[in-house]
């Protein structure tokens, strides 16, 4: 820990750890993308190199106290993926949706659940819990990966949608297995198990909304340019708070503060804006992310750890692809979308922290060994699974010409033929 041995105050170690975590992210950035892979894989890989796992250059005081960049980056996220959620693309991708995220959410969950009870002769609470929190997807490295390589089309559009309202469908699911469990375990069936955390959600969302209306009604042409970004900034930070106070995570809820904002103005110079005063933000998030884990976390979870982290990557591609077929999704979709749902960290901890509290402390203590060891891989390939799967989708703009780690670029186009030559027999004032 270099910067302990300076002796330097509390604010100037604040300061020099900033510094050196967004240099670390430049300079990882320059190797992985003559790797061809995402920037985010960057950051975490910086973040594990300059982290306790190997270099120790940050205090780990330092990395404690930057917890509030964690909820303000993934509210920034949360935020631009509002942008997506316009009535009119959810009208035009509406059962696609809708089918997709059941299926893939639920099914990863089932899979896992099986997988626990049959094979590793786990307790039922415990498969329920760890099943339930199997369907959650974070959306961080899959929505920075898009924006990175300017993505665009359907393909995109149900994606993104189908990112947003997948920690939905996972709350909802472990609310109901947490009941369960403690019915199990013998605490008796309790309503407000249940309803509290989704309740306490809805009025987060319903926050969100009305601050996205307001925000539509606050803001205008008439406003410049950092007028507008300054009361944006300002809302989102609002609803990131409630959000802390609550203990809550706040993507839901930004979420709906954007998709309430597209909704009501169809305005998105805003979201370009949020983007671009994000940038450093999420940088420091994702590497921060790398810092905190632990490596050593894999080896403890052992052979029911990486199950889980198999079994989930299989539940969540043959959901997507059965709720593709089933809703009769485009070709792309049903292949190659289930590859963008593998990431898994902030809410599936948050989940896991909740479950280690209604476990008892030795499964409960697995439990959450297993998740965090597991977002470690998750968060390594994610960002690669995402942008191979718009590779596959061709949903990559044409500038983008190189494909992702072992893939090849992509294909041109074949050259139109040139009409035949024939000397100067055309020339200018020649006759035929």
């Amino acid at each position: 820990m270099i910067f302990e041995s300076w002796h330097l105050s509390q604010h100037t170690l604040v300061v020099v750890c900033l510094a050196a975590i967004l240099l670390a992210a430049f300079f990882m950035t320059r190797l992985t993308k003559k790797l061809h892979l995402p920037n985010v894989t960057g950051y975490i890989l910086a973040g594990v190199f300059i982290g306790p796992c190997m270099l120790s250059l940050i205090p780990q005081a330092a990395i404690d106290n930057m917890d509030f960049v964690t909820d303000i980056a993934l509210s920034f996220i949360a935020f631009s993926v509002g942008k997506y959620l316009r009535w009119d693309n959810l009208k035009k991708n509406g059962s696609h949706v809708l089918i997709i995220t059941l299926f893939e959410a639920l099914v990863a969950a089932a899979v896992v659940t099986v997988t626990m009870i049959a094979v590793f002769r786990l307790p039922v609470s415990f498969a329920l819990l760890l099943g339930a929190i199997a369907s959650a997807t974070a959306p961080a490295s899959t929505i920075m990966t898009l924006r990175q390589y300017h993505a665009k089309g359907q393909f995109v559009d149900i994606l993104l949608a189908v990112v947003a309202l997948d920690d939905v469908v996972a709350l909802v699911a472990f609310s109901a297995c947490a009941a369960v469990a403690q019915g199990l375990a013998g605490e008796g069936f309790s309503l407000a198990t249940v309803l509290e955390p989704i309740l306490l959600n809805f009025a987060a969302i319903g926050l969100g909304g009305l601050l996205g209306y307001a925000l539509h009604k606050v803001i205008d042409a008439n406003h410049t340019k950092d007028t507008r970004l300054m009361v944006a900034v300002a809302m989102i930070l609002v609803v990131t708070g409630f959000c802390s106070a609550l203990d809550l995570s706040p993507l839901l809820a930004c979420m709906a503060l954007g998709a309430v904002y597209i909704n009501a103005g169809k305005q998105q110079e805003i979201f370009s804006q949020v983007d671009t005063f994000a940038v450093p933000v999420l940088a420091i998030f994702f590497v921060l992310s790398g810092m905190r884990l632990d490596l050593t976390a894999l080896s403890s979870a052992g052979v029911i750890g990486i199950a889980y982290f198999l079994v989930r990557i299989l539940g969540k591609y043959a959901g997507c692809f059965a709720g593709a077929a089933l809703s009769r999704a485009p070709k792309a979709v049903r292949n190659f979308m289930g590859m963008g749902l593998i990431p898994q960290a902030g809410v599936a901890i948050g989940l896991a922290l909740l479950a280690q509290r209604i476990l008892p402390p030795e499964t409960g203590g697995l439990l959450s060994t297993i998740i965090l060891s597991s977002s470690v891989l998750y968060e390594m390939i994610g960002p690669a699974c995402a942008k191979g799967s718009l590779f596959l989708a061709h949903v990559i703009p044409r500038a983008e010409k190189t494909g992702p780690a072992g893939l090849p670029p992509p294909p041109r186009q074949p050259r139109k033929a040139r009409a035949p030559h024939h000397g100067h027999k055309f020339a200018l004032g020649a006759k035929r």
